[in-house]
């Protein structure tokens, strides 16, 4: 791979993850969140956000094409870094190893609850509270939840660090050092929001 064409992939899909997919994440977790006020309240949002005109193609543009080249271009970064946590432990070091460790978790996930949702879904299935329950009714079902709300709400505080980086936002050690705790608290946020949720389910 040419180095003018790494370097237009990383920054694409450095964007990506921002933007819609990060936008996205919030937005879906926020809607779980509605199931703390009530299956009524949650199977609201849902059947807002099912509703919306041109859903199916707005979900592939904005949603699945943006995952799948983030996810395998990402997977391609993941195997062919070099991870030198044993040698040099400094804070860097070990969120580059688990910005990809998350990223792979995540990726397995996305496809696991594509299939729960999105393909039951297409197959005749309602989106709705109860799908949700019967889903992490199982412990191991929610343990696995558990792990990957956390594993991608890292990803993506981790990876708005990367962006800022990335497009040339933060470039002094001191600007750095600013969007590390913003990125940890997006991270800490956006994990108490998704387990609130899943938990709501249960």
């Amino acid at each position: 791979m040419s180095t003018n064409r790494e370097f237009f992939y990383r920054k694409l899909h450095s964007l990506l993850g921002v933007v819609p997919l990060g936008a996205f994440l919030v937005v879906h977790f926020m809607i779980n969140y509605q199931a703390v006020q009530g299956p009524e309240v949650y199977n609201q949002a849902t059947q807002f956000m099912e509703s919306l005109p041109f859903l199916l193609v707005a979900e592939f543009v904005l949603i699945y094409i943006p995952i799948i080249f983030h996810g395998i271009y990402g997977l391609y970064i993941a195997f062919q870094a070099r991870h030198n946590t044993s040698t040099y432990s400094y804070l860097r070091n070990w969120m580059f190893r688990l910005q990809r460790t998350t990223g792979i978790i995540t990726i397995i996930f996305v496809a696991w609850h594509v299939w729960d949702t999105r393909i039951q879904k297409a197959l005749g299935a309602e989106v709705n509270y109860d799908m949700m329950a019967d889903i992490v009714a199982s412990p191991i079902a929610l343990i696995l939840y558990i792990i990957a709300i956390v594993a991608a709400s890292f990803h993506l505080g981790n990876g708005l660090w990367s962006f800022a980086v990335t497009w040339g936002i933060t470039v002094s050690p001191r600007s750095q050092q600013i969007m590390t705790y913003i990125a940890m608290g997006v991270f800490v946020i956006m994990s108490f929001i998704g387990i609130r949720a899943i938990l709501a389910f249960v």
